[in-house]
């Protein structure tokens, strides 16, 4: 765990995707209401291209391993004769920025074009290290290595991820992407950074649909992600806006678990022993608070601020230490708001916000 986490503790960011066509609107809205945590902005409404699994293919899809226009999944062209040497290629490229890691290497190929994530791109056009109230961290986002393994497939149709070959190219490219996340928001600002891997999917652990679905899989996957993130020197977190078993990332080196605190609190009860410890190491909650459905046209600050108290109550009460709870928090959205209308959108930001606030004096 980073002695920079406590940096994050009390302050409030969002998870990523947002409603918007118009960039400059989007900006505004985390200009105005995550002054301490502004995150870029996922714009999945401007195309498919910007989309939640696609905006991280893109390296894939230059080296011509995989296909995103025929039908409605995309998938790897594995079954063809010069596979090898495409994963040959892969693995030259990954190599060659690994090895020269320290001494600066370009890793833009494992990057987003501009056509595919718009929102990174402004984003770093804006002056926020110049701000009155300058940021005390930025925050990025990847779409997780589960999550993008089972919804890309192989030739045969089935999953990549339960293919080892395939697994380990899509972990490898997801880690080349935040570390060059990190390298361009730190090279832009000068400020900490914190990644969020979403990790949607992870529920599908333990269901009995996946079965073939292994603990160490998943943990190995995210881990590479996670260290990649690491040894470029930013924080890192996962997001799941489901209940899933939570043991899963209170066991890896995480800064954040970053969990639905709305609609699945109770899935995080079964889980206190492991809480306990991850908040001993100096992990940060992030409780998703602030609902991003319908439930945002009735609910408000002040109705937000008394969920999460009777959720400290009631993680207490099963043994999880209170002091702690209370200290090493950060506040988001319970998911993105990319389904939402901009009005929805727009109060989820502005409730988050007077949230922040509200939670910020009351443990201060």
């Amino acid at each position: 765990m980073s002695e920079e986490t406590g940096l994050l503790y009390g302050l409030a960011t969002g998870i990523g995707s947002m409603p918007h066509l118009n960039i400059n609107s989007a900006l505004q809205l985390i200009r105005e209401n995550l002054p301490f945590g502004p995150h870029w902005p996922q714009l999945p409404q401007r195309g498919k291209a910007e989309t939640f699994v696609r905006q991280y293919l893109n390296p894939l899809i230059m080296l011509e391993m995989v296909e995103t226009e025929k039908g409605e999944t995309p998938f790897f062209y594995d079954y063809k004769d010069d596979w090898l040497e495409k994963m040959e290629k892969f693995y030259h490229l990954y190599l060659e920025c690994c090895h020269n890691a320290d001494k600066g290497a370009d890793i833009s190929f494992f990057s987003f074009p501009r056509d595919t994530a718009s929102g990174f791109y402004k984003f770093l056009d804006e002056q926020w290290g110049t701000l009155s109230g300058k940021p005390i961290f930025l925050k990025g986002q990847v779409s997780g290595p589960l999550t993008v393994g089972l919804q890309v497939n192989s030739g045969d149709q089935s999953a990549a991820f339960y293919r080892d070959d395939l697994r380990d190219i899509i972990n490898k490219s997801i880690a080349l992407n935040a570390r060059f996340q990190v390298r361009l928001l730190k090279q832009h600002f000068s400020l900490p950074v914190v990644i969020f891997i979403d990790e949607p999917s992870l529920l599908a652990y333990g269901h009995s649909s996946y079965l073939s679905l292994s603990r160490e899989q998943i943990t190995g996957s995210i881990e590479e992600v996670i260290q990649a993130v690491k040894d470029e020197g930013a924080l890192c977190g996962v997001h799941c806006c489901s209940g899933v078993d939570w043991s899963i990332l209170f066991q890896l080196p995480l800064d954040v678990v970053s969990f639905d605190a709305y609609s699945y609190m109770d899935s995080m009860l079964v889980y206190p022993k492991e809480m306990n410890n991850f908040l001993d190491r100096g992990g940060c909650l992030g409780w998703g608070l602030v609902p991003t459905s319908d439930a945002i046209d009735y609910e408000n600050e002040f109705s937000l601020q008394e969920r999460f108290w009777v959720g400290i109550r009631r993680l207490s009460r099963m043994g999880v230490n209170h002091d702690l709870l209370v200290k090493q928090f950060i506040l988001t959205p319970s998911c993105g708001v990319g389904t939402l209308s901009l009005s929805q959108s727009e109060k989820v930001y502005r409730t988050t916000f007077q949230l922040q606030k509200l939670l910020w004096d009351a443990s201060n």
